[in-house]
């Protein structure tokens, strides 16, 4: 059963790295991210559910889920800053941000 687990932490994963590779579109990155955040959560309840290490993969799982509505809050203030005043969130332009 912890097999199936992994499976479905391996395909989010993937998924989720192939999301940030292939979109242009802020957003779209962004859920790439929670993407690969959610299989580490998947992969940390499956691992303490299933094996004998002593993990509290519940709590880092909690952990994860308010980093990455952290995270999402951050970067959606970003997107809308960045809209604001490029009428785009296309990545591709971000490179003219100077601090």
């Amino acid at each position: 059963m912890l097999n199936a687990y992994l499976f479905v932490g391996a395909a989010l994963f993937a998924c989720g790295i192939l999301c940030m590779m292939t979109k242009r579109n802020g957003i779209g990155v962004l859920m790439g991210v929670e993407l690969v955040l959610n299989a580490a959560g998947v992969n940390f309840v499956a691992f303490s559910r299933y094996t004998d290490l002593g993990l509290d993969g519940q709590v880092a799982a909690l952990f994860i889920i308010v980093l990455a509505a952290a995270e999402a809050a951050v970067a959606l203030a970003i997107a809308l800053n960045f809209y604001n005043n490029h009428l785009t969130i296309d990545i591709d332009r971000a490179d003219e941000l100077k601090g």
